[in-house]
């Protein structure tokens, strides 16, 4: 593949790397102000919303080749 070719997807993978940041980060936070209301799935959406967060972190420093 060509190097020109490579800068979009590029670009691509760290905007979606940078929103699932986002989208995990807001998950975290009101996973753990409604804390009350979850109950015993607490521990449930904390780990789906630290999923997200290394999601989006590999994607933002992950380097194509």
């Amino acid at each position: 593949m060509s190097e020109e070719g490579s800068f979009g997807i590029e670009i691509a993978e760290r905007f979606f790397g940078f929103l699932l940041l986002i989208i995990g980060v807001l998950a975290m936070y009101f996973t753990l102000t409604s804390a009350n209301a979850l109950g015993g799935f607490l521990g449930f959406f904390g780990f789906l919303s630290l999923v997200l967060l290394v999601l989006g972190i590999i994607m933002i420093t992950v380097k194509i080749e």
